[in-house]
């Protein structure tokens, strides 16, 4: 997702996306542990990705 669809979503489709990406990010982990982690970018893109979207609701919390 980039960035301009983010600041476009309200809060509730943010944090449900964030929860996505933790979930992501959990079974990304729990494949690289069991050695079955083909592509160990995905890690990285999944983790910027929820510090982009933290950044996102930390911002529209503020505005408020």
């Amino acid at each position: 997702m980039e960035l301009k669809e983010m600041r476009t979503k309200d809060a509730a489709a943010l944090n449900k996306e964030l929860q996505d990406l933790l979930r992501a990010q959990f079974s990304l982990r729990m494949q690289k542990a069991t050695q079955q982690l083909q592509n160990t970018s995905q890690m990285r893109n999944v983790r910027r990705d929820i510090a982009r979207l933290r950044t996102v609701l930390h911002q529209k919390a503020a505005v408020k």
